[in-house]
């Protein structure tokens, strides 16, 4: 299976004019008057409108909306987000959620506008070693969590069961040291969720399209995936995504040998190869491909990290 190294992490986005027409007029009621500039955001997987809107007033928001076509799936995703943006405190370094709605299948977010951008790939050190000690920031203000979430185990139980469920599948194509080792690498990646247990509120979805930089501040976006986890995954989750964007390879990055990373590295990979195997979603043309170049980088790690020949 051929991969494409370094794909962009941007979908199908929905223009501003095409969300529902009553969903503009809540969001324009809300916002104070009728939108007169609406930019879309290029980052980003899902079939949305991601808009930075300007109104004849001058108000600026950041709005995401979604409705059922063409993936449904992505409906549920919004409305968990809406419940996690709205309970996120203020210690959390993301943009501050102004209000949230529902209607005619659509969910929407109006979220502060921030004068950010993405960070640059291939990735600058400069700017990674920023993002990195945010990060690091970020993991200990979030220790405890502040909030209700589900634990990580319940959260992306049902997703990272990559190497289990490809024992039961045509594994033509896989690395031959995956196949080589399918077993023991379906049994490694079983012990995860235990691996993962913590009290610290985890994003569980960290890579350069949901980071912003602005002069002073690096802002996290899009938390519809926050759980609580060790104070680790975050970290761990991302740089599969460094590494196939530019960056150093994760093991340069994470040297911890502890045993319970590992099994974490070994989900995570078996999530990435064999959901990178499987067709597009609907609306979601080019996450298939995202997951196969990150998984390329992280099976090289869990190679490291295991030992195994």
């Amino acid at each position: 299976m051929s991969v494409d190294t370094n794909p962009p992490a941007s979908g199908a986005r929905v223009p501003w004019q095409e969300v529902h027409p009553l969903v503009r007029e809540a969001v324009e009621e809300f916002l104070g008057g009728p939108v007169v500039e609406a930019n879309t955001q290029p980052g980003g997987f899902s079939p949305a409108a991601a808009v930075r809107l300007r109104t004849e007033g001058g108000r600026r928001a950041f709005v995401k909306a979604v409705g059922p076509e063409p993936n449904p799936d992505s409906v549920r995703i919004y409305r968990a987000e809406l419940e996690i943006a709205a309970a996120l405190p203020e210690s959390v370094p993301a943009p501050r959620l102004l209000t949230g709605l529902e209607m005619e299948g659509w969910v929407a977010l109006v979220f502060e506008d921030i004068e950010g951008r993405h960070p640059e790939m291939p990735w600058r050190r400069d700017e990674l070693d920023r993002v990195l000690g945010a990060i690091e920031r970020m993991s200990a203000a979030l220790t405890p969590s502040p909030i209700d979430a589900p634990p990580i185990g319940e959260a992306l139980g049902q997703a990272f069961r990559g190497w289990r469920e490809l024992l039961e599948e045509d594994t033509d194509g896989l690395d031959p040291w995956a196949v080589r080792h399918l077993k023991e690498l379906a049994e490694l990646e079983s012990g995860w969720a235990a691996a993962a247990v913590g009290d610290s509120l985890v994003h569980a979805d960290l890579r350069a399209d949901n980071i912003l930089l602005t002069g002073d501040r690096v802002y996290v976006v899009d938390w519809p995936w926050a759980c609580v986890g060790a104070p680790w995954v975050d970290l761990v989750g991302m740089l599969p995504s460094v590494g196939m964007q530019g960056g150093p390879r994760p093991y340069e990055l994470f040297t911890d040998p502890d045993p319970a990373v590992t099994a974490v590295v070994a989900a995570l990979t078996g999530y990435l190869v064999r959901h990178g195997r499987l067709p597009d979603p609907p609306g979601l043309p080019t996450v298939r491909a995202f997951q196969r170049a990150q998984g390329v980088v992280a099976l090289d790690w869990l190679k490291q990290r295991t030992g195994w020949v």
